[in-house]
């Protein structure tokens, strides 16, 4: 199967899984941050056990199926595994300053862009 396809396909079954989870672990802590919580460490512990699987392990096995359920289904289902990978493997490396400022970088700087996101759609409205 073409790479885009099954990024694709693994993609809509992880945002599927993601709307799912994060909705029945937020109404079951009737906190909705918690199901997002969830989904993030979740899916960073599953990035870690397929990581180790399919690019190390078993990849010529499995190494094919990678980007359907690392990029795709994981992706879909949080892009905080792949944010976790990044960083544990700029640690495993020793690049210990890059990975503090990609740690540290990623998360201020996202909830920025948040909020310059947030700020910019209620000036329009």
């Amino acid at each position: 199967m073409d790479k885009i396809l099954m990024v694709a396909a693994g993609g809509a079954i992880g945002a599927v899984l993601r709307f799912l989870i994060s909705g029945w672990v937020g109404r079951a802590f009737a906190a909705g941050y918690a199901g997002t919580f969830f989904v993030n460490v979740a899916g960073s512990l599953v990035m870690g056990v397929l990581a180790v699987l399919m690019m190390e392990r078993f990849a010529g096995v499995w190494g094919k199926w990678a980007p359907f359920a690392m990029t795709g289904v994981l992706g879909g289902f949080t892009t905080f595994s792949a944010y976790s990978l990044d960083a544990l493997s700029l640690i495993e490396k020793g690049r210990f300053l890059v990975a503090s400022a990609y740690i540290g970088g990623s998360v201020v700087v996202s909830i920025l862009a948040l909020l310059a996101g947030m700020m910019i759609a209620r000036a329009m409205i």
